[in-house]
């Protein structure tokens, strides 16, 4: 199958059987195209192709038109394609309005689109969240626009989503200090099934935002159990939090790059005794508890050879937890340990100090690091 989308349609993902998707920034730049397009010759293209950033010349099917002579708007309904996006079936709708020769184009946050608030993001306080990459998207295709129809390419784009701040309310953007709606995101236009883009981004914005506000202390916490041992150990800031989930290896990689004083890494026992075995992802779906690995552990605290074979042939890691605990193995501590010294092997040096708690499923600390 092409890797083109007629019609709005996404494209089959070769070998996967998974669709993939069009980000809300190459939603914004179709809907850029055809109103602009309408602006200038009084007719919308219906499809609207666009050129990405690595070439694809995608096509989107017009959910939405109208042309009032001063002003043309346009909307695209987004097609994430089989990744679970809280966007998708959304009306990304943009609305193009002429402005004197030598405006350039000005970016507006309609309705549902958000406006950024807090230092650390990838654009200033009080401009509509509207992303770096796609805003060259939309001026690249105004230009082609322009140059085409004889417009001069002086234009206000007001970018809005139906609901929007509604559906932002799923998404970090309010504690990222993006208030009123969604973020305009994407870097290639195309959204990869489960690659989890979106979230991972939020990851590195939170740092960001953390850096910008001068915390020196930031947590990577896998839920909201954790988040809650977090605060009550330490009284961090919401600002402070990072929303980690199964991304370790997100968190780190970026930490490493952009250093804060300090970590602290928290999450359930089973997850990060699967950072301790040194799985940066530790989705049960691609990375698995390693009850031998525990086992071994065990037997560094002390754990004779029938609690270590007991350990092996636990159903659960907080079963091996539980085993240890009553024969007073520190299992809990050990496990946190590793996962320190796994995370410090990754930060490769970098000036960030780094310690790790684990909770059992209510928020109990069942074990936990020194600082390193």
């Amino acid at each position: 199958m092409s890797s083109e989308a007629k019609g709005g349609r996404s494209a089959q993902l070769k070998h996967t059987g998974l669709r993939h998707g069009w980000t809300t920034g190459a939603c914004a730049t179709a809907a850029t195209t055809a109103a602009y397009t309408a602006l200038l010759t009084g007719e919308f293209p219906d499809p609207v192709t666009i050129t990405l950033p690595k070439g694809q010349t995608p096509s989107f099917a017009l959910a939405a038109e109208e042309l009032t002579g001063a002003s043309a708007m346009a909307g695209i309904v987004k097609d994430a394609g089989d990744d679970p996006d809280v966007t998708h079936g959304a009306l990304v709708r943009v609305t193009v309005r002429q402005l004197p020769a030598g405006a350039g184009v000005v970016f507006r946050a309609g309705p549902g689109v958000g406006t950024i608030t807090r230092p650390g993001l990838p654009l200033p306080v009080g401009e509509p969240a509207v992303n770096p990459v796609p805003r060259q998207m939309m001026r690249d295709h105004i230009a082609r626009v322009a140059q085409r129809y004889g417009g001069t390419g002086d234009v206000e784009l007001t970018v809005s989503v139906d609901h929007g701040e509604e559906i932002a309310r799923s998404t970090w953007n309010p504690r990222l200090g993006i208030l009123g709606g969604l973020s305009i995101l994407g870097t290639t236009g195309i959204v990869v099934p489960y690659s989890c883009s979106a979230w991972i981004d939020s990851i590195r914005r939170g740092v960001d935002v953390a850096r910008a506000a001068g915390r020196t202390h930031v947590a990577g916490c896998t839920g909201s159990t954790s988040e809650k041992t977090v605060v009550a150990e330490y009284g961090l800031p919401e600002d402070a939090l990072l929303d980690m989930g199964d991304f370790a290896g997100a968190v780190l990689k970026y930490v490493r790059r952009h250093p804060v004083g300090r970590l602290t890494i928290c999450g359930g026992f089973a997850k990060l005794s699967k950072l301790a075995a040194g799985h940066l992802d530790l989705h049960s779906a691609r990375s698995q508890v390693d009850k031998g690995f525990l086992a071994e552990l065990a037997r560094r605290g002390g754990a004779d050879d029938a609690l270590a074979a007991e350990v092996a042939d636990a159903n659960t890691g907080l079963a091996a937890l539980q085993l240890c605990g009553a024969a007073g193995v520190p299992l809990g501590d050990l496990v946190a340990t590793t996962a320190r010294d796994e995370a410090l092997a990754v930060l490769r040096g970098a000036p960030v100090a780094v310690d790790v708690i684990c909770i059992d499923r209510a928020g109990t600390i069942v074990g936990r690091s020194t600082v390193a």
